[in-house]
């Protein structure tokens, strides 16, 4: 009995939870164990996530709280996708929270603990939900952290793009909430699968209002254009290991609430074709606009917005294919920007400066950070043999399986994208390699900074030389999530 109670996913919500309640009272008795607590946490969350998920590649879990059944009761949808997500979030948290033991040291450390911690609870409760007004509740505990977390700094320039992400964050929020009241009023009920059952019975505009204010209300989160502004100043602005959080994490849920709706709600099929049209867009402006940027940290925000178009059109093509060549790339973004963020936190920290003049032979007096960065920009562009290469292979694959001509163009154009992405980032290589440092001395990097990017670093190269690794994973999550009938089926047992 005592081990399925341990083996409850629930647990993967309520003990971070639990963790970032706690952790303020936690520094009251001994400040100097706050800094653990998220790590506890994340571990956690690690091994359960890895534990459960042979199991639910199987048969997903569904978890029905308070006694009830669906459609009466909240339930949570653990799937492969769920537990995938579930696996990133922990796993990138994990290595951020070894990351700031020695990074985050001013401040109210105590709030920052709590918030990250709120933060991660709320990303891993969206991806397991299967009600739609609780995927609202942790969506704003998601946001909210993040709000609290861009201005931690206490600078005017962090305040600033805290307050621009504030307010675009709450109109995406109270788009989200309208689109909720129409589906309740429609269908009476907030479970998703129950929903999803329904949709064909109802037919009327107020279907595609709830639709368009999700895809928006959403879409600030996961800075689809033109949604995106407040995304190159909070990157720029928050502490590196929130900047990691926000690009490797943060941005991603906002993706996956899209399209969860889309997919299990909604099956819309020509809003597909406009949102791969859109994701371009946003690929070709978020490239673009990183070429022109001499802040290190705005090169790579803008470089997130680029990336979120890339998946927006791999998981809009709307095969099978598209949605595992969306997740692989997902999942590549993650490990890549966040190493990036991570070995830039240092560098900026050591040279004092966010300029790229500022990075100029630092591949001389920081080598090992420097080649680990080096490995993350391979690996966004999408060169052999590093994680990025089959991703990007993948999307293209399934982009012209389709055997339609817009597709083709599309591809094309995402190719352009990727060169413009090359010659800004073989740039900083040049600069970091290549240019002449200031100073001769090299820098010493403390243990808990290294590890985690050393980690990153060795993920990326072990699943590009072997994506097998993972196939398994994203065929078994993309089937799930592009069949809706699968998903209703699983949730109400039958």
């Amino acid at each position: 009995m005592v081990s399925t109670v341990w083996q409850n996913p629930v647990l993967l919500i309520v003990v971070p939870l639990g963790l970032a309640f706690f952790t303020p009272i936690i520094g009251l008795i001994r400040k100097e164990l706050v800094k653990y607590i998220p790590i506890l946490g994340m571990l956690f969350n690690l091994t359960l996530s890895l534990f459960l998920l042979p199991k639910v590649l199987d048969n997903p879990i569904i978890v029905s709280l308070s006694g009830w059944k669906p459609p009466f009761a909240i339930n949570l949808f653990v799937g492969p996708v769920g537990i995938l997500f579930s696996i990133l979030i922990s796993l990138v948290g994990l290595l951020t929270a070894i990351y700031g033991i020695n990074y985050i040291k001013k401040g109210a450390v105590e709030k920052y603990h709590m918030l990250f911690l709120l933060l991660l609870t709320g990303a891993t409760g969206i991806v397991l939900t299967g009600d739609i007004f609780n995927l609202f509740v942790f969506f704003e505990i998601l946001c909210i952290s993040s709000y609290a977390l861009v201005a931690y700094n206490q600078d005017k320039n962090g305040i600033e793009a805290a307050t621009k992400y504030l307010i675009q964050g709450s109109l995406g929020s109270a788009f989200i909430l309208l689109g909720i009241g129409f589906l309740y009023g429609l269908f009476g009920t907030l479970n998703m699968a129950d929903i999803a059952r329904n949709i064909t019975t109802v037919d009327s505009p107020a279907l595609f209002i709830a639709m368009a204010l999700f895809i928006t209300g959403f879409g600030v989160e996961a800075a689809i254009f033109p949604l995106n502004a407040w995304l190159p100043d909070a990157h720029s602005s928050a502490p590196s290991t929130i900047s990691a959080i926000l690009s490797g994490i943060a941005i991603h849920i906002g993706i996956y609430a899209i399209f969860r709706v889309l997919y299990t709600l909604f099956g819309f099929n020509s809003i597909f074709t406009v949102l791969a049209v859109i994701g371009i867009v946003t690929l070709l402006i978020g490239e673009m606009s990183a070429f022109r940027q001499e802040n290190i940290k705005r090169v790579l925000a803008y470089s997130s917005m680029g990336q979120m178009g890339l998946i927006i059109f791999a998981l809009s093509i709307g095969t099978v294919d598209g949605i595992s060549g969306g997740l692989f790339q997902i999942i590549t973004h993650t490990l890549s920007k966040s190493l990036l963020f991570l070995c830039v936190g240092y560098m900026v920290y050591s040279t004092n400066s966010m300029e790229l003049s500022s990075l100029n032979g630092l591949g001389k007096r920081m080598p090992l950070i420097s080649l680990l960065f080096t490995i993350g920009v391979f690996s966004l562009i999408g060169l052999p043999p590093f994680i990025g290469f089959p991703s990007k292979l993948s999307i293209i694959l399934a982009g012209l399986k389709t055997g339609e001509t817009l597709f083709l163009i599309l591809i094309v154009l995402m190719l352009l994208a990727t060169v413009i992405e090359g010659v800004y980032f073989f740039r900083i290589i040049q600069i970091l390699y290549f240019k002449e440092p200031d100073k001769e001395e090299r820098f010493k990097t403390p243990f808990t900074l290294l590890f985690p990017v050393i980690i990153l670093g060795l993920l990326i190269v072990a699943i590009g030389i072997y994506p097998g690794l993972l196939q398994e994973i994203l065929d078994r999550s993309a089937e799930i999530f592009w069949d809706k009938l699968s998903y209703i089926k699983i949730v109400f047992g039958g």
